[in-house]
């Protein structure tokens, strides 16, 4: 799955740079997607990101390009992961700007772990 965000100055720091909390929300944004995606009608909440480190600072104007793929399957959880680069970018390794895994856990309406549907 691709997606999109465009930096406006609400996103930037007080250098002027993409304030690091807001990458995180929009990835954490596009793996919920992906996830919904691939099991409709399923719950799940994220609980954990393995690595946080910023490539790249990211100034206003700069197209974000979101891409994620499943990357593992487990009993009641399952990993994405995802790489943010420049939107122009065509995967190149200069421009990317973020990657993680992120992982999520399904869950019953109690919150309790639950198996993935099969």
């Amino acid at each position: 799955m691709e997606n999109y965000k465009l930096v406006l100055p609400e996103h930037l720091n007080h250098y002027g740079y993409l304030f690091g909390g807001y990458l995180l929300k929009w990835v954490d944004e596009c793996a919920g997607i992906a996830v919904s995606l691939d099991y409709p009608g399923c719950n799940f909440v994220t609980v954990g990101l393995d690595k946080v480190e910023f490539k790249r600072s990211v100034k206003e104007g700069t197209i974000l390009k979101f891409i994620v793929r499943k990357a593992k399957e487990g009993n009641t959880s399952v990993q994405y992961r995802l790489t943010v680069y420049r939107g122009d970018s065509k995967g190149d390794e200069k421009d990317l700007i973020f990657s993680t895994i992120v992982t999520f856990v399904h869950i019953d309406e109690e919150g309790k772990k639950r198996r993935l549907p099969r």
